[in-house]
């Protein structure tokens, strides 16, 4: 509850007026089969026209007041709940955009989107449900029960027999609910993570053709969910007749002794209305309560998945808003670094890295698939925390740094290229949101894409589909690499980030990098050791550990990783 703090000191306001102008409307409708009530005994049996006239007319302002309530609270409920809901939401994409990768990879992706989204929608829903209908539940139960032992005491005895066993069946619905909508909430992850995983690698499943293992997949997911969804659905399709039929037998059980009272002059006719309109009223509270229990034990579910998100508290810590006007550059030293994955078992992904970049040095780091290079460079922006050890960047521990001012210095392409819908230029102004259209077409050329933008039907105006799928994969990585020169960082990492294009082109951007990159230092991760034969110095990573640290021509003599790599990719021969 301490994650809705904020929420309810904000929103208890208009949501006691919304509930002011609700308890108005229940005691309008509280009043009328009293009112009822007094025109039948009073009005009807003296043969009182004016009496049934004047109560009449007094019946219909009480029904328009309750009418002018009623409308007043559906607005007021409306808009804080869709208040309350936009600002939940906003808030829980604020707080997972500022997760770091060690508690975001607690979450499966598709998780979090249904976090965002149905759990989101099932908390409004409440929400708006108490303002509109469920605090007058037990406003007109409770009022019902005032008001009918008040008309009769001998009648009211029925409801002291009823209302404890409809509570006692609400009390068990709950407690059965609780777990098994948990259940339909895990279910729908699931539902939403294979049509994720599916609407990601969908080139991949039509290559392959494998609509059918797909399709199957999914039917199996949904089915759960859907077999999840009934279990659920079925409680509340049991209690909810078992709760109608205990007070329409009271209600039957008032008819019957009221009759009675009727002929032998005990009881007014009026009063047995009134009493009917009461119980009805009451049943009515009693299955809206327990319609509130069954939103309640939803919207509980989806609070705790809610609050787990809001709870978790970024564990990075800084001393410097930013770095020292003085330090200017992109120095790197490492030093005794480990790493490890939080929850991974085994030895470290890094261990004992030591080594230094200089400013406007040119590093080339290459090793098997596993050898740890992304997991090293994913540490220079802080990303995750070392485990061991320390990194500085010219000179400062970046544990000192604030994250924001550190990333601002370094610019990463990664393996994987992503764009964003919208256009091209704006795709570049990712980096900087000021850039002219001469820097956009300078970063372009450098990363050998300005020729097939200008022949974009748009050129730099051309929209980008959903993750780039309108540009072929070494399209995306040279925008990409665009992208990151735009910034003009003091560090630039390119995470293998020319595995799609040709050999040409990579080393047509390799020339331009070098004449743009001069007092930058640059961070090359590669597979090809083509990519990085022209490296300052070359880093050889086997195993998380590093077993080689020279240029192109010393590891071939020294390192024989290195040699194993290099005979891999071009033969014995060469050597």
């Amino acid at each position: 509850m301490g994650n809705f703090r904020k929420y309810i000191k904000k929103y208890w306001k208009p949501f006691s007026v919304a509930v002011l102008f609700l308890t108005l409307e229940a005691v309008c409708d509280l009043l009328q089969p009293t009112i009822m009530a007094k025109i039948v005994d009073v009005g009807v049996m003296n043969r009182d026209l004016n009496y049934v006239l004047k109560m009449g007319a007094v019946m219909l302002g009480v029904t328009l007041l309750g009418a002018v309530a009623a409308s007043t609270r559906s607005i007021l409920a409306s808009i804080t709940s869709q208040n309350f809901g936009t600002e939940l939401r906003f808030d829980l994409f604020q707080k997972i955009q500022h997760l770091s990768f060690k508690h975001i990879n607690r979450y499966d992706r598709a998780s979090l989107i249904t976090r965002l989204t149905n759990d989101v929608t099932q908390l409004q829903m409440f929400v708006n449900g108490l303002m509109r209908l469920f605090a007058k539940a037990p406003l007109l139960a409770i009022g019902g029960l005032i008001m009918a032992t008040m008309l009769d005491i001998h009648l009211s005895v029925v409801l002291a027999v009823v209302v404890p066993m409809v509570a006692l069946l609400i009390i068990v619905n709950m407690r059965i609910s609780l777990p098994l909508f948990t259940k339909v909430q895990d279910a729908l992850d699931k539902v939403n993570g294979v049509m994720r995983e599916y609407l990601s690698g969908v080139r991949v499943v039509k290559a392959f053709n494998r609509f059918d293992y797909e399709i199957d997949k999914f039917a199996g997911f949904n089915e759960d969910f859907q077999d999840k969804s009934i279990a659920a659905t079925r409680v509340i399709a049991t209690f909810s007749p078992m709760i109608m039929l205990v007070m329409n037998l009271g209600i039957v059980v008032v008819l019957w002794y009221g009759g009675f009272g009727v002929e032998a002059g005990t009881v007014q006719v009026g009063n047995v209305i009134a009493f009917t309109n009461y119980m009805t009223q009451i049943l009515f509270s009693l299955m809206i309560i327990s319609m509130v229990f069954n939103m309640y034990v939803r919207a509980k579910t989806s609070a705790n998945r809610i609050g787990e998100v809001l709870a978790e508290e970024d564990d990075m810590a800084w001393k410097h808003e930013s770095l020292p006007s003085t330090n200017k550059g992109g120095r790197i030293d490492f030093n005794n670094v480990s790493f490890s994955y939080e929850g991974a078992a085994g030895d470290p992904v890094l261990k004992n890295i030591t080594f230094t970049c200089m400013p406007g040095e040119t590093v080339g780091i290459i090793g098997s698939t596993g050898s740890g290079k992304s997991s090293l460079i994913g540490l220079i922006p802080r990303f995750y925390d070392i485990t061991a050890g320390m990194i500085k960047l010219n000179g400062e521990d970046i544990r000192n740094i604030n994250p924001k001012v550190l990333r601002e210095m370094v610019a990463i392409v990664p393996q994987k290229a992503t764009l964003f819908t919208g256009t091209i230029i704006e795709n570049m102004r990712w980096g900087k949101e000021d850039a002219s259209l001469e820097e956009i077409e300078l970063a372009a050329k450098i990363a050998d894409a300005h020729q097939f933008i200008k022949e974009s039907p748009e050129g730099y105006e051309s929209r980008i589909g959903q993750g780039g799928v309108n540009f072929s994969g070494g399209q995306k990585q040279r925008l990409s690499i665009a992208r990151a020169l735009v910034k003009r960082p003091d560090i630039l990492i390119l995470d293998d980030s020319t595995s799609a294009v040709d050999v040409a082109t990579e080393a047509r951007i390799k020339e331009s990098l070098k004449k743009y990159a001069q007092g930058l230092t640059c961070l090359l991760i590669a597979q090809r050791i083509s990519s990085v034969v022209d490296a300052d110095r070359i880093i050889v990573l086997d195993d998380g550990e590093i077993v080689g640290n020279g240029k192109h021509t010393e590891l071939l003599n020294s390192c024989l990783t290195y040699q194993e790599i290099y005979q891999s990719q071009f033969g014995k021969e060469v050597l």
